[in-house]
């Protein structure tokens, strides 16, 4: 029993002391832009202290997707549905780029109006780090169903 206590303390301590070495640590990852030779960071969308957002916020997001989308005449007719998983980057102008697929619907003409709606998108407000203005991963789902 004095075993298992002294166990318990042990890995709360661990656990504890722990804390605040991951509060400190940024998830960043590197893409190539279409430049082939320059590199740049990117932080995840969880990791920054200030995330980037749509103007209007979500259901500002919600109302443009549905507002935009438009469904692929063949998809339609062939009664396809399914969730396209895309990301993206929004720059520290706002602007978005660096659009790509994660996960496509099993249709290319939804995974292509997926990245079409993403591109039309407006500038969204910068995620930040401090004060600093950074480029942000944002992993968004565009959902088609009849």
């Amino acid at each position: 029993m004095l075993k298992q206590l002294r166990l318990a303390l042990l890995m709360t301590l661990t656990l504890t002391a722990a804390l605040p070495m991951v509060a400190q640590v940024r998830h960043v990852t590197t893409v190539n832009p279409s430049t082939k030779q320059s590199y740049m960071e990117v932080y995840e969308f969880e990791y920054v202290d200030i995330q980037p957002q749509f103007p209007g916020g979500e259901r500002g997001l919600i109302n443009f997707i549905n507002k935009t989308r438009e469904y692929p005449y063949k998809a339609y007719k062939n009664r396809i549905q399914g969730r396209v998983l895309c990301s993206f980057i929004v720059g520290t102008d706002g602007r978005v780029s660096d659009i790509r697929v994660v996960r496509g619907a099993g249709d290319d003409s939804l995974n292509r109006e997926a990245v079409r709606v993403i591109g039309e998108m407006p500038k969204w407000s910068v995620g930040k780090v401090g004060n600093h203005a950074v480029p942000v991963r944002v992993v968004l789902p565009i959902a088609f169903r009849l």
